[in-house]
């Protein structure tokens, strides 16, 4: 290969880390919203329910296997028991959450501070998210008969949470090139 095509390549970390961020705020924003749907608070029930970390904001955590709403489904026993388990106003509160931590990724030229904060609150969350895979028996194909079952057999819950690997190195770059800019501009005052 010409050095030069080399070096175009080796330069591409700068559109890297601009991706990464819009990922990032557009993964969040997105997310954030759906928050605000039944389907999609629904279906973080397994993953709150099962953590430590996180079941106390539910009611009646253990009591959830009999309430599962399939995506899209609407049983209303089942979302009765959602809105007196608390599932709707975790997730009301957690949309929330993901929304202004987005807006602040995104902002880190107007409010570094602030965007470096946001940026190690989403790695803290991704952790906790990643969490799941210990905590969810959800995240793995059950024994139903297949010898594919358990560890390493991630179920679909189990791939969606996997990802946040992707997330968890997208924060650190987003903190540390917020910290930077915001050193840089610094330096510029003096």
């Amino acid at each position: 290969m010409k050095t030069s095509i080399i070096n175009s390549i080796a330069n591409l970390d700068q559109l890297g880390k601009k991706l990464v961020r819009f990922g990032i705020v557009v993964v969040f924003l997105w997310i954030g919203g759906l928050k605000f749907f039944t389907y999609e608070a629904d279906g973080i029930v397994p993953f709150v329910a099962n953590s430590p970390f996180m079941s106390f904001f539910y009611h009646h955590p253990q009591d959830y296997k009999g309430h599962i709403n399939k995506e899209g489904e609407l049983i209303a026993a089942n979302h009765q028991w959602h809105i007196n388990n608390n599932t709707y106003g975790f997730s009301y509160g957690l949309g929330a959450f993901l929304v202004a931590a987005a807006v602040l990724v995104a902002l880190y030229k107007v409010a570094p501070v602030p965007s470096m904060a946001a940026s190690m609150l989403i790695f803290i969350m991704t952790l906790g998210t990643l969490s799941f895979l210990i905590t969810t028996p959800e995240s793995w194909v059950p024994p139903l008969g297949d010898a594919q079952w358990g560890f390493p057999y991630l179920s679909g819950l189990g791939r969606l949470v996997i990802k946040d690997l992707v997330i968890l190195g997208g924060a650190i770059i987003t903190l540390s090139e917020t910290a930077r800019y915001y050193l840089d501009s610094r330096k510029g005052k003096n």
